[in-house]
């Protein structure tokens, strides 16, 4: 029951193609942009769409997958655990980010596949 504390699980779109970077220590690591939707209808009786951003991490032997086989608009599916941290931008104002960092991911579609 331990691993439940901090668990992530989402299924979306990738807004971007994913973009990869490599550490000090010679680590590889992509960060992709996940969109998720959900609907609800308005008074009206419309559907609406929701789109919340996410933003993945994935780490060597995945960043390297990410890299090969994702795309703009790749559906994928993570498990995963929120991080949070801080940085400081170009402008030298201070930032708060949190991020899922992945576990596990599952890309099964093609990009624009449903």
């Amino acid at each position: 029951m331990n691993t439940l504390n901090n668990s992530v699980r989402l299924t979306g779109f990738l807004g971007s193609a994913p973009e990869i970077k490599v550490t000090e220590n010679q680590k590889k690591f992509a960060k992709l942009n996940l969109a998720t939707n959900s609907y609800r209808k308005n008074a009206q009786g419309e559907r609406i769409t929701e789109t919340t951003w996410h933003q993945i991490v994935v780490w060597e032997k995945q960043a390297e997958l990410a890299e090969k086989y994702l795309d703009k608009g790749s559906k994928i599916s993570i498990e995963g655990r929120l991080t949070n941290r801080y940085y400081t931008d170009k402008d030298g104002i201070k930032r708060y980010a949190t991020e899922v960092v992945v576990n596990e991911m599952d890309f099964t579609s093609k990009t624009g596949q449903n």
